[in-house]
């Protein structure tokens, strides 16, 4: 076909580009407008926590419309960095344990096809759905019995266990969308089950071995019920037990218990910052190129 007898286009209709309708614009507005209000209402309490941690005490010479007396106060006058220390050991321990044992069950729960395996799936999926409060009265009798009441030891051992069932089914699910090509072909390589798993699999679930180890320092920084029960001694104490000192009969100081709550806050924002930027499962579609 000849140059001359090519269909042309108008000026008009090469610079016509497709626009949004109208219902469009209004849907993307309305989701907008959502987002919008959900958000306020997460923020505005976090906002308003940090607003009153820097407000004066009553009854504080201090004039100025913001201050860090607070913090001082709380730092200096009572247990909080004993308490955060406490948290954390608690937390990060069991953030290893969770994902030092999920990461292989889960590889096996995954891979595996044996009535064992599916067995072992359904008591999982029963554990799980299980609530804590059901284990805690039995739980503390066993544990007073082994010397592991009011201790961070036993209160550890119970986190890692409330975690478990859960963090294996994530790291399952996880791996349920790494195909298993790439493992055979590691295989065909000379490459063992293990070193598969650890080369290949395992290196590809990052995102899973994060969300997992996420889940884990929340339940065990945020719990409550569980401290409790189990820890009676002051130098025990982790943070969320300890904010609960702040509260007396008559009058409660506002400004230090904002204060313990912000530094119950910046762990996990700063975990989520720091991590943020690794939550990606693109590197899993460049593995099967060509296929």
């Amino acid at each position: 076909m000849s140059a001359a007898t090519l269909p042309r286009t108008s000026p008009k209709a090469a610079s016509r580009r497709p626009t949004a309708t109208e219902a469009e614009l209004r849907g993307r507005w309305w989701r907008f407008t959502v987002l919008l209000v959900v958000t306020a209402i997460t923020i505005v309490p976090i906002v308003a926590v940090v607003y009153l941690s820097l407000q004066p005490a009553l009854g504080s010479a201090v004039t100025a419309p913001f201050t860090f007396e607070n913090f001082a106060n709380v730092f200096a006058g009572t247990n909080v960095l004993l308490w955060l220390q406490n948290s954390l050991v608690v937390t990060l321990i069991t953030v290893v344990i969770a994902v030092s044992v999920a990461a292989p069950a889960g590889y096996v729960l995954s891979r595996g096809r044996s009535k064992l395996v599916s067995g072992y799936s359904l008591l999982l999926f029963v554990i799980q759905s299980l609530p804590i409060v059901t284990a805690v009265i039995p739980l503390f009798i066993l544990f007073a019995r082994l010397n592991l009441v009011d201790s961070l030891t036993g209160v550890t051992i119970v986190y890692v266990g409330s975690t478990m069932s859960v963090a294996i089914w994530m790291m399952a699910a996880y791996y349920d969308s790494i195909p298993i090509s790439l493992e055979e072909a590691g295989w065909m390589d000379g490459v063992s089950v293990f070193g598969g798993f650890v080369r290949i699999v395992l290196r590809n679930s990052l995102p899973g071995v994060l969300s997992t180890a996420i889940f884990a320092f929340l339940l065990s920084w945020n719990d409550y019920l569980i401290a409790t029960v189990f820890l009676r001694s002051d130098y025990n104490y982790t943070l969320p037990i300890g904010v609960q000192t702040f509260f007396q009969q008559n009058s409660t100081n506002w400004g230090l218990v904002m204060a313990v709550a912000v530094v119950m806050m910046l762990p996990p924002i700063i975990v989520f910052g720091v991590l943020n930027k690794y939550f990606s499962v693109g590197g899993i579609g460049g593995s099967l190129a060509g296929k």
